[in-house]
């Protein structure tokens, strides 16, 4: 069954990729009753003896009519009390996407992740994976704040990117890897930037470090380099503030931060001057500096 021919897909972006449901494959899902469920609850299941294709079915009408809640309910229905069906396989992905349309992030990485752990090599892995990434996607805070949410988001779609390169999902989640690292290389940037202000050198150096290593390909390299200019000429590490200037020198000729770093340079009677010894040469050439 082709789930994109039968439902109506939407989109979760304005000019972004939809989300659609792909074709799932009949295996069994050995799950029991949920056992924080109330008596009345396991009553009510128990005296419900609706076949499981019609529970999915209303599901599915309920969904398309934008009844996203009673469809996450009776998704949760059937998986409850048709566990080794085909259908509560469906179900599964099903809240998985329901949720995640509903904005209730943390129910739709919780079915996604049942889904991968119950059906590692089923082929609707890759959109479970994608459903964890933009679940985490979505919550990312500002670089002010903690970013474990950010690193989730990023390991998910690493993930996708690894194990399945040639998915439909692939290029948007490249896309979105993209904003993830430029906001990871961010917060690096913002503690950075702390440690110059309060004059610890040492640990604001080792911050821009991380950028320039491993977000190297963000909007941040430029002033990275810039402050590493800065930090190493205040430590007096000459040759090294000067190899981060002619580094950015070299990469990006008309960035204002290199016009700063020659001028901070200039100052003290030095100019940029790469050596092709220090950590960070190494670090545009592709060399492992750690």
């Amino acid at each position: 069954m082709n789930w994109r021919q039968k439902d109506e897909p939407v989109a979760l972006e304005t000019g972004q990729p939809t989300i659609g449901i792909l074709k799932i494959a009949a295996l069994a899902i050995p799950l029991a009753l949920a056992a924080c469920s109330s008596k009345d609850d396991l009553d009510d299941l128990a005296l419900n003896d609706t076949p499981p294709e019609v529970l999915y079915n209303e599901g599915l009408a309920l969904r398309a009519q934008g009844k996203l809640a009673p469809a996450s309910k009776k998704f949760e229905e059937l998986d409850k009390l048709y566990p080794y069906s085909e259908y509560a396989k469906k179900s599964l992905v099903n809240m998985a996407y329901v949720n995640f349309s509903r904005g209730k992030y943390a129910e739709a990485i919780s079915a996604a992740r049942r889904f991968l752990t119950l059906y590692p090599g089923n082929e609707d892995a890759a959109y479970a994976l994608y459903i964890i990434g933009q679940s985490y996607f979505r919550q990312m805070p500002d670089i002010t704040r903690d970013q474990e949410t950010t690193e989730k988001a990023r390991a998910a779609f690493n993930e996708l990117l690894q194990r399945y390169p040639d998915s439909e999902y692939a290029s948007d989640a490249e896309a979105k890897l993209r904003i993830v690292q430029d906001q990871l290389g961010g917060k690096e940037m913002q503690v950075g930037r702390y440690y110059l202000e309060k004059r610890n050198f040492i640990a604001a150096i080792n911050r821009f470090k991380t950028v320039v290593i491993h977000y190297q390909t963000t909007r941040h390299v430029e002033e990275a380099l810039f402050r590493l200019t800065e930090g190493y000429y205040a430590l007096g590490v000459v040759s090294e503030a000067q190899t981060a200037a002619a580094v950015l020198g070299h990469n990006f000729p008309d960035s204002q931060w290199y016009k700063d770093a020659y001028s901070l340079l200039n100052k003290g009677g030095y100019e940029p001057s790469e050596d092709s010894g220090s950590w960070i040469s190494k670090a545009f050439r592709g060399i492992n500096v750690f």
